[in-house]
């Protein structure tokens, strides 16, 4: 996994634990699962798109639950990785 999707887990795990507690360990595995099967990605563009796709999913659940995903750190460094890309 690239250095931008490393950076992309580490901040939707901050998100995760932004969640009500006995949601945490739902939306964590979850978020793993997805970043393992997508780890052997090697197209930029498909890079970014799923970028986009976590921040997009992340700001949902963040929602879902009554967070805002605009105030939150983490959800502006994921929106900015997926931009990036």
């Amino acid at each position: 996994m690239s250095n931008a999707g490393l950076r992309a887990y580490r901040e939707v795990l901050r998100l995760v634990r932004r969640l009500p507690a006995e949601t945490r360990p739902y939306y964590a595995k979850y978020a793993r699962e997805n970043f393992v099967n997508y780890r052997d990605l090697s197209a930029d563009d498909d890079l970014a798109a799923l970028l986009g796709r976590a921040y997009t999913h992340s700001s949902w659940v963040l929602s879902k639950y009554s967070i805002d995903a605009e105030s939150e750190k983490a959800a502006v460094r994921l929106k900015d990785l997926g931009a990036g890309q």
